[in-house]
């Protein structure tokens, strides 16, 4: 076990785990109107496996998130970032995360990948802030930040927070 400064991470024995869509979720805070409201929602993840290796560094991980299916609770916002001006999830239907390395730093666990949004890809490191063994499934917590603007979703500047602080809550089972 190794204790960092917001949770406790397990290391999971080697194995592959499949992602439990139902039982996931992957949460969002921005901001608008010239940064003074606070926005939240949420997408759905599709599917995800996480491979846990033996060295735990060399482990794995690839998610794809329905880009359609944003809710923030306002449905004509939500259609907007469905469109071409942000998402454009009818050319673009999902959003890919594939892990490039994991390390510890300062201890805590960083996932490093390549975040796929509308057909762009650039990096992206995740914060895993707590992971827990429960039999056979694994709980993940882990936070990120997102800057739209480095995959080439730049509508609305003035209006529309430039970053997206995501949360997410894993629950994957061994296959």
């Amino acid at each position: 076990m190794t204790d960092t400064t917001s949770g406790t991470v397990e290391v999971p024995a080697a194995g592959t785990y499949r992602l439990d869509a139902s039982r996931s979720a992957l949460s969002f805070t921005t901001r608008h109107f010239f940064g003074l409201g606070p926005v939240r929602g949420t997408f759905r993840i599709r599917e995800g496996r996480l491979t846990v290796a033996d060295p735990v560094a060399s482990s794995s991980v690839l998610a794809t998130i329905d880009a359609a299916s944003i809710d923030t609770g306002n449905s004509a916002r939500d259609r907007t970032v469905r469109s071409g001006q942000y998402l454009e999830t009818d050319r673009h239907a999902d959003i890919t995360f594939a892990s490039t390395g994991l390390e510890q730093s300062g201890g805590q666990w960083v996932l490093h990948g390549t975040l796929t949004v509308r057909g762009t890809s650039g990096p992206l490191d995740v914060q895993v802030e707590s992971a827990e063994v429960q039999g056979p499934r694994l709980r993940l917590r882990a936070t990120s930040r997102v800057d739209r603007y480095a995959f080439g979703v730049t509508a609305m500047k003035g209006m529309t927070g430039r970053y997206l602080d995501l949360r997410l809550e894993v629950v994957a089972e061994r296959v």
